[in-house]
């Protein structure tokens, strides 16, 4: 294929699946240098054109609101309007080739959801969903692309470290909270968790962004020592975060955005772990460390696997604050 492509890439979901969907993007931008890339995804996703230079144009779309059919019907105007080269979609419904074969594109890149999408397709890619969530995402341009970029990248200038600092961003969104999706551990143990640290001799500082209000506050009103830095609320976008986070020695988080980003940031990284399954959500290095409960539940994980809910139970995440400090202590 030549340079100069019109490419438009499609991947909806909260801002961790658009980091996690970054190497494909990068990949795309090594093989065609002089293409114009426009993303198609969620309105609470689009803090990402922050973080990196390989999104030229965003396409905003809403597939889950009231509106979710004329929605897709505006992607699919918008689509055609813009007389793309190349299109590809991270979605796994079977409706999807459908929706690519209309927009007339000529390559079309996509997940094999039957014959259907065999035949609709260009490229139809098995959809492998026990990989690290980066490598199913650049499954998609395998035969377009002979590039491969295993892990996010995102354009924040290093900070010098802060001697002995463990940054902690205790939050996770808040509509997964409203769906029912309990990933993290009560704010009453991160704030036990931060007595022991600061006991320990770490410099901690605490961060979190709006939807983070509730946890913090009961964090604030729990918490013995006040030997910590409270930096909530002096982060207005993702970028001051990641300056944040590239700033830290060490960085304690959940199961969240925030992680993908220290992830790119190769920043020591301890992520708390519950019903949702780390081995597609953190890639296999020294520099991301699990924090998990040792509750020998024999569904784990099963969050989006097994159910869209998590247990009432919750012993997944009956972490004791004592093996969080000491996680991080230690490494």
């Amino acid at each position: 294929m030549g340079d100069g492509k019109k490419i438009l890439a499609i991947n909806f979901g909260g801002i961790g699946d658009e980091i996690f969907f970054l190497p494909t993007l990068i990949s795309l931008k090594k093989e065609f240098p002089d293409s114009k890339i426009t993303l198609a995804l969620e309105p609470r996703s689009k803090g990402i054109k922050d973080l990196t230079d390989k999104i030229d144009d965003l396409i905003l779309i809403d597939p889950k609101g009231q509106n979710k059919y004329f929605e897709m019907f505006k992607l699919l105007l918008e689509a055609r309007r813009g007389k793309f080269d190349i299109v590809i979609s991270s979605g796994g419904n079977k409706l999807i080739s459908i929706l690519l074969f209309l927009t007339g594109i000529k390559t079309r890149c996509g997940y094999d959801t039957g014959k259907l999408s065999r035949i609709l397709l260009t490229h139809a890619v098995k959809l492998n969903k026990k990989k690290y969530a980066c490598k199913m995402y650049h499954d998609l341009i395998r035969e377009i692309t002979s590039c491969n970029t295993e892990l996010p990248e995102i354009n924040v200038e290093p900070k010098e470290k802060i001697a002995n600092s463990v940054l902690i961003h205790p939050g996770v969104s808040k509509l997964s909270i409203q769906k029912g999706c309990i990933k993290t551990i009560s704010a009453e143990t991160w704030a036990k968790t931060i007595d022991i640290l600061v006991s320990e001799g770490k410099k901690v500082m605490l961060v979190g962004g709006p939807d983070d209000e509730d946890c913090i506050e009961t964090i604030l009103k729990t918490v013995r020592t006040q030997n910590f830095e409270n930096l909530y609320g002096t982060t207005k976008n993702l970028k001051d975060l990641a300056g944040l986070i590239s700033s830290a020695e060490k960085f304690l988080c959940s199961d969240s955005a925030p992680l993908h980003i220290a992830v790119a940031l190769k920043t020591k990284t301890y992520v708390i772990f519950g019903p949702t399954d780390a081995e597609t959500l953190i890639p296999k290095n020294e520099n991301i460390i699990p924090v998990m409960a040792n509750d020998n539940c024999k569904l784990k994980p099963c969050l989006w696997a097994r159910r869209q809910t998590t247990c009432q139970n919750l012993d997944c995440l009956k972490i004791t604050p004592a093996k969080i400090a000491q996680s991080v202590c230690s490494k």
